[in-house]
């Protein structure tokens, strides 16, 4: 291959790493042309699958920041390059290697992280985006509407009781003021009748007077004896 198709083969890779989510290596070998058009089928609408060089391979994802992938690249091998759900693209992968075991996944990438072929299996198994995010709304529409029930419950009592207020108001004013008809009669201060708790004081001075001027009386008798 000629230096410029050298070039343009790598900047084209680099551009495919730079543009994927995900990256997963495969080794292909004994598969028909068939067969893989086949699996780039089986992967989705949001991944491609290409044939490439290792050495070329190697200075694409050096160029495009991409490191962990060296170790995966001998053999002959082709890489699935995934623009979306990365679990969809890793069932297909499954999927397809159950049926045509020649197809070996070697390893990848997913947001920059690098994967064993085993966790690629294993994030197969996981569900989809979009059956999780309609579980996730599923959940929360629950809780909201869980939410609204602890909520309203008490505002609805609470309107009923302001409503039937509102109405007795109406047909009788004086409960504002705090009970049905003439509102009672207020109270003198407990403070006004306090003279009057002190009175039995002062009828027992007055009590005592007399008895003073009969003991005074007593006394003036005996100095005049003496």
């Amino acid at each position: 291959m000629a230096r410029p198709d050298k070039a343009a083969a790598v900047a084209e890779l680099a551009d495919e790493f730079r543009a994927s989510n995900a990256v997963v290596l495969t080794e292909y070998r004994g598969l028909t042309v068939k067969q893989l058009t086949e699996l780039r089928r089986s992967l989705g609408g949001n991944a491609s699958y290409a044939v490439v060089k290792n050495t070329l391979t190697k200075i694409a994802a050096k160029e495009a920041g991409i490191s962990g992938l060296d170790d995966y690249l001998s053999g002959p091998s082709a890489i699935a390059f995934v623009k979306g759900d990365p679990v969809e693209a890793a069932k297909g992968l499954r999927d397809f290697a159950k049926a045509n075991p020649v197809l070996v996944v070697k390893g990848g990438l997913l947001d920059g992280a690098p994967l064993t072929g085993e966790e690629i299996t294993k994030l197969a198994d996981l569900e989809s985006r979009e059956v999780l995010l309609a579980k996730l709304a599923g959940a929360m529409k629950a809780s909201l509407q869980n939410a609204v029930s602890l909520f309203n419950a008490p505002l609805a009592q609470t309107a009923r009781v302001v409503e039937a207020l509102r109405q007795k108001a109406e047909e009788d004013p004086s409960i504002l003021a705090g009970g049905a008809g003439t509102p009672a009669a207020v109270e003198a201060p407990a403070a006004v009748e306090a003279p009057a708790e002190e009175a039995p004081a002062a009828e027992a001075a007055a009590d005592e007077a007399p008895a003073a001027e009969a003991a005074d009386a007593a006394e003036a008798t005996e100095q005049n004896e003496g």
